[in-house]
């Protein structure tokens, strides 16, 4: 079995740039083995929202930091970037942070595009373009002068000049079976997030990353599964519960929120739910060996790397107490 790793969500849509910072580096010192973080033009709720710029942010926390791995969870390299100069910013990342990066991609979302004066378009057009932005950035890593002619995407002698020795992974986040299987595919890794129906990763997701893969001639073994497990723990169920109000949106459904491009809009349908609907998503509860219980239910998947997001405001007690009661027993288990 590969070693499990364990990280920490950086939720850059609840905290300031220097308040984000300073609780990844405590990440690290509390024995977290990455950080990762999404990669918005805006968040999730206009109301003590925040959204810094993921790469510069990125740069000062790989400087701040010794070891841990760094990336994007999610970052969408077909609207507001080009794809080279996505493959130009991690080039350099990887350079300057030799085997620490990850490039996790995903196909987007309203809001963080659509802002911008993009016509949003339909999930088959998002998807094709996602497929050739990836093209696209691994050409530019290993030949010089890259001309390519796309259907979205153009390059004319493009080099990317400062770079590792070795190409920073992809990982590609995927919650449907045709962009799971091409995850599987053509991915270094998987991204996929915590808190949805057990028998959508059982029946289709697992399987269709196996699938992917097998077509190529890979297993599972060649693929890090990373999930995006949603936790809230804290001293009082009550606590813990209220806690995910901030993050209500991930309660809304698929055709509740498909489309939504203003933070102000997307907080007041949050807004709207019973806490037990925004409480939904997350592990709520008070007790370290039921954390442990529901977490290992995600590993029995066959999940190689969990990423802990915590929706509470005090996120350094989070990581002492997740440092403290948590990661031993998992790493134990």
């Amino acid at each position: 079995m590969a070693k499990v790793r364990l990280g920490y969500k950086a939720s850059a849509e609840q905290f300031g740039p220097r308040e984000l910072l300073d609780y990844a580096v405590l990440a690290e010192q509390q024995g977290f083995d990455s950080v990762f973080v999404s990669d918005h033009f805006q968040p999730w709720r206009h109301d003590d929202g925040h959204s810094p710029f993921a790469l510069s942010w990125l740069a000062a926390l790989g400087a701040r930091t010794d070891s841990i791995t760094i990336g994007t969870s999610v970052l969408t390299p077909t609207f507001r970037y080009h794809p080279a100069v996505v493959a130009q910013a991690f080039g350099t990342l990887g350079l300057l942070f030799p085997g620490r990066v990850v490039l996790g991609l995903g196909s987007g979302e309203a809001l963080n595009e659509a802002p911008l004066g993009m016509d949003w378009p339909e999930p088959k057009e998002r998807f094709a373009r996602l497929r050739e932005a990836v093209q696209l950035i691994r050409q530019l890593w290993v030949r010089e002068r890259v001309t390519f002619e796309g259907d979205y995407f153009t390059t004319k002698r493009a080099t990317i000049y400062d770079q590792p020795e070795e190409p920073v992974p992809i990982w590609l986040a995927a919650s449907g079976p045709a962009a799971t299987r091409f995850a599987g595919r053509i991915g270094d890794g998987w991204i996929t997030t915590s808190g949805k129906d057990g028998a959508l990763y059982t029946d289709t997701l697992v399987p269709a990353v196996a699938e992917g893969a097998a077509s190529v001639g890979r297993s599972l073994d060649d693929i890090e599964r990373m999930i995006e497990v949603k936790v809230s723990f804290a001293t009082s169920l009550e606590e813990a519960m209220q806690a995910t109000r901030f993050w209500g949106a991930l309660g809304l459904s698929p055709e509740q929120k498909t489309g939504v491009e203003d933070p102000q809009v997307m907080q007041r349908l949050a807004d709207g739910l019973d806490v037990r609907q925004t409480a939904r998503r997350f592990i709520v509860s008070t007790d370290p060996e039921e954390h442990v219980e529901k977490i290992r239910a995600y590993l029995d998947l066959g999940f190689t790397h969990l990423v802990f997001h915590a929706p509470g405001p005090d996120q350094a007690r989070f990581l002492k107490l997740y440092g403290e009661e948590i990661l031993p027993r998992l790493r134990a288990a």
